[in-house]
């Protein structure tokens, strides 16, 4: 079916396509870079001769040997890696070689500014429960969605207090991803990640204006947003034993339509589980620290999100295996869930971090004396939060647990070790195990570590490698897309997102991240390549990786807006 907003896509991209052809084989940042940052392009057809940078008359400003890469890509081919840090004068340039000329890019000291404040604005359309008015939301405008003020206790979730069918009120939150459910353990890692920007760099968030409706009032921008989805979070607690349902969600996917057209009803709050109460007490634990700050502005609230987190955490020790499996919820209630699952079989690393936030905010021995470290470190996921202890551990300077930083600092070094090896010369795409289901937050995760690794260890070579994932995130990767919608010159235009998809506006919501290269094609949607970083199709159906979700926004949002703090200090 050809619709005008199809017909649209198709003139805009017939009319480009001759300019985008001849910009394929120069993979960069097509962002920019600072002034003081390394600054690599990737040729992916030459890797001989020389380039140049031509300013915006086309002048030439620098001239250049190409370098080989020193490994192949995953393709086995060879590239032809393009350095032109010396260039530190702001302005907007091209790079030039004998197979073609780049996109413009730039060179300032807020060259992020914007796409870091887009990458959070995400954010604000995410919005359940709300009207986005022009005023805030511009041509994304739309009406009120699921107001979520009168939900049912599924069978799954009913005790004798709150029986089957009972009517709660649950509203605002973040829709997840591409489908308007709401979900606490993948709200989890998103609160933890976007709370500990905030820890990190409060005095950038001061005055940082999102343009959304609570930027007038006295708190930063980011934790108005971040209180949008908290409030909706300590809803979904069971006033009665501090235990927390799974999620808020239809029976079923609503169809590629807008909020407020959605037929799903009624909708359920499912089953409580150990994962969701233990990311609970972690993010309310996390949040009653930060929030104390502003009493004045919020009276009581920090208290109350530290009372939850610990009744959270006693009911978690009461309750320390109850699994979220649907499949099998589905055999004994009704009506039957199929929506995201996020089920979780193991919890110990949950308890750490849980653990690890209360320890951090009341200083309570008995939270420290429940981490355990032991297990080999790896990047934080929905399933897999151990990292987020270690972070709010080290940023807090805590001694208790011998050996997290020197553990932590080894993570660190194996991740970069090899990373100027690699055909792009990024921390990401060093094995084709980073190309999995939403590895465009495999890039930003890894960033966050090496953010995190600077600021324990001041050594600056971590900021570079930090650099080099977003340079991949907005460019300079196996695909030539800019990951991020709205960013760049050739950014991802067609994300599986319900809003992008039914608004009948050409551009997608800005500043949403898409999942990225994932050869598993397990959405159906054939990609034009299985090498693992180029198996990416911008196609709304394509949900395996071009979907969007708020727990791979999160960690774009932290490494975009952590950079441009810190980017004095990169090398």
């Amino acid at each position: 079916m050809i619709t005008m907003k199809n017909s649209l896509l198709f003139i805009a991209v017939f009319t480009g396509s001759i300019n985008v052809f001849a910009q394929q084989n120069i993979r960069l940042n097509q962002v920019g870079f600072y002034p003081s940052s390394e600054k690599i392009a990737v040729d992916v057809a030459d890797t001989s001769g020389s380039f140049e940078v031509l300013d915006k008359n086309s002048s030439l400003v620098l001239k250049s040997k190409i370098a080989i890469s020193t490994r192949p890509a995953l393709s086995g081919k060879r590239t032809g890696i393009l350095d032109f840090s010396v260039l530190k004068k702001p302005g907007t340039y091209t790079l030039k070689t004998a197979s073609g000329q780049s996109y413009p890019f730039t060179i300032s000291k807020d060259v992020y500014m914007n796409a870091g404040k887009a990458a959070i604005k995400a954010f604000y359309y995410q919005r359940a429960s709300i009207e986005l008015t022009s005023q805030y939301a511009g041509k994304w405008a739309r009406k009120t969605g699921h107001p979520d003020n009168k939900v049912l206790i599924h069978s799954s979730a009913a005790d004798a207090k709150r029986p089957e069918g009972t009517v709660v009120s649950a509203s605002r939150g973040w829709y997840d991803a591409g489908d308007y459910n709401k979900y606490i353990v993948n709200s989890g890692i998103t609160m933890g990640t976007l709370l500990s920007l905030y820890e990190d760099f409060p005095a950038y968030f001061k005055h940082l204006d999102l343009n959304i409706p609570e930027s007038k009032n006295q708190l930063p921008d980011i934790l108005d947003e971040v209180l949008w989805n908290l409030r909706w979070m300590l809803a979904m607690q069971d006033p009665n034993d501090g235990g927390v349902y799974h999620k808020l969600t239809n029976a079923k996917f609503d169809a590629m339509v807008m909020p407020d057209k959605s037929q799903a009803e009624p909708r359920y709050i499912v089953q409580k589980g150990t994962a969701a109460t233990l990311d609970f007490a972690a993010v309310c634990a996390q949040a009653a620290r930060i929030l104390k700050n502003f009493d004045k502005e919020l009276p009581g609230l920090s208290d109350s999100c530290l009372n939850a987190s610990e009744r959270a955490w006693l009911w978690a020790q009461s309750n320390r295996d109850v699994v979220y499996d649907q499949d099998k919820m589905n055999k004994t209630f009704q009506p039957p869930i199929v929506t995201g699952a996020y089920g979780d079989h193991s919890f110990s690393d949950e308890f750490n971090w849980a653990a690890a936030e209360l320890y951090v905010t009341t200083k309570k021995q008995e939270y420290i004396s429940a981490i355990n470290l032991n297990a080999d470190l790896s990047l934080p996921n929905w399933a897999q939060v151990n990292m987020l202890a270690v972070y709010s551990l080290l940023r807090a300077g805590a001694k208790v647990k011998p050996g997290v930083k020197e553990k932590f600092l080894q993570f660190a070094s194996n991740l970069i070790k090899e990373a100027d090896q690699t055909a792009y010369k990024t921390v990401m795409g060093q094995t084709a195990r980073d190309f999995n289901w939403g590895s465009s937050s495999n890039a930003a995760n890894q960033g966050i570590a090496c953010i995190n690794a600077f600021l324990i260890s001041k050594d600056r070579k971590y900021l570079a490698y930090a650099q080099s994932n977003v340079d991949y995130l907005l460019g300079r990767n196996g695909t030539g897309y800019s990951y991020e919608t709205g960013v760049g010159s050739k950014p991802v235009m067609h994300p599986h997102h319900r809003p992008s998809v039914a608004d009948d506006i050409i551009e997608p919501i800005p500043g949403l991240l898409s999942g990225g290269p994932n050869p598993g094609m397990q959405d159906g949607v054939k990609v034009p390549s299985l090498i693992p970083d180029e198996a990416f199709i911008d196609d709304d159906r394509a949900y395996a990786c071009n979907e969007i979700a708020i727990n791979w926004n999160a960690p774009l949002v932290y490494l975009v807006n952590a950079l441009q703090v810190l980017q004095k200090q990169i090398k």
